[in-house]
């Protein structure tokens, strides 16, 4: 795995949340946050002095720029984006922080990233002067169209002999134009290094096996080995990928998080700490800050116990900002590291 610089391929967008604990307040006020799961990938290794940019397609007017901006503030490179069609995609947060309610709705449809059409990127012309691909599987939720673009930017990236990443966010509220993910994804992830996910995501995207009844009172002993059962079985199914990573996340209260990590590197499972709090400001985008540390793991080529544990850490403190950015420093994640 050679280092160099990442180019992460998604959606840009916007969060609407209410500044109360729910949109049921007569005279409530809404707060902004740029995001997007890839953005915020791009906000992480950018901090990090990750060289990186990210590619999207924005309409050309103030908001954009914006939320450009605050990616740029970050290291974040922006001078591939691509600027046409009339409106950046939204999602109305039902609360301020995703804690009493994680219901989100989407207003997707029609943005300029969702209309991009299939041959309308030279991917290899862009990906020549890249090292590492990043890109998850909401892009191909989308549409048709855009799982096409997605396919696309494989092939090149893996013609160009670039490592290839891909977290497998489900989104069931974005597979709406009639295909299933276990229909698209298959032929996706077969381009792919890194797998990032969890076991559940794993199974309706890919296939891998699940067993059923798992729930909170499972053990933990029972989970990772769970974990590395599918972990195995994607590497058995996908042979280009040389690395899964799983998240375990358990929520008691809107409070509450039990947050853990795996990560596989085909010969041994590694497990962090289980980080647990009872204080949470924002879980969102935390999944997104564990993708971004596994990327700047293996991307410096560490050693597969220090591989999950910054990417845990750094999921696990993304718990405690607001927004969909992370914006903790790399000192400041690596102190708090629990061993």
């Amino acid at each position: 795995m050679r280092e160099g610089k990442v180019l992460i391929f998604g959606e840009l967008l916007w969060r609407l949340a209410s500044v109360d604990k729910s949109l049921e307040s007569a005279d409530n006020l809404l707060q902004i946050y740029p995001g997007g799961a890839e953005a915020n990938v791009a906000a992480s290794l950018g901090l990090w002095d990750i060289p990186c940019s990210y590619l999207t397609c924005v309409p050309e007017n103030e908001l954009s720029a914006k939320a450009l901006e605050e990616l740029e503030r970050r290291g974040v490179k922006t001078d591939l984006v691509l600027k046409q069609g009339d409106r950046v995609g939204l999602y109305f947060l039902l609360s301020a922080n995703g804690l009493s309610t994680g219901q989100v709705v989407y207003d997707r449809k029609y943005s300029s990233f969702s209309q991009l059409t299939p041959g309308s990127i030279d991917w290899e012309s862009i990906l020549k002067d890249f090292s590492w691909f990043h890109w998850s599987a909401i892009t191909p939720a989308l549409n048709e169209n855009v799982a096409t673009i997605c396919k696309e930017a494989l092939v090149a990236a893996k013609k160009l002999g670039l490592t290839v990443s891909v977290d497998l966010n489900y989104r069931n509220r974005l597979w709406t134009y009639g295909k299933t993910p276990l229909e698209v994804m298959p032929e996706l992830v077969q381009y792919c290094d890194v797998v990032m996910g969890n076991i559940w995501a794993a199974n309706v995207m890919l296939g891998t096996p699940i067993a059923e009844g798992l729930h909170r009172e499972t053990s933990q002993e029972e989970y990772l080995q769970h974990a590395e059962q599918s972990a195995r079985a994607i590497m058995q199914a996908f042979p280009a990928c040389k690395h899964v990573a799983f998240t375990f996340r358990f929520m008691d209260s809107p409070n509450h998080n039990l947050f853990y990590g795996t990560y596989y590197n085909g010969q041994q499972q590694y497990v962090s700490h289980v980080y647990e709090t009872q204080e949470v400001v924002d879980r969102i985008g935390s999944g997104d800050a564990f993708m971004a540390g596994l990327i700047y793991s293996l991307h410096g080529q560490l050693e597969g116990q220090d591989v999950v544990d910054f990417a845990t850490a750094s999921a696990y403190q993304k718990l405690f900002v607001s927004g969909d950015f992370g914006n903790h420093s790399l000192s400041h994640i690596k102190q708090h590291i629990i061993h």
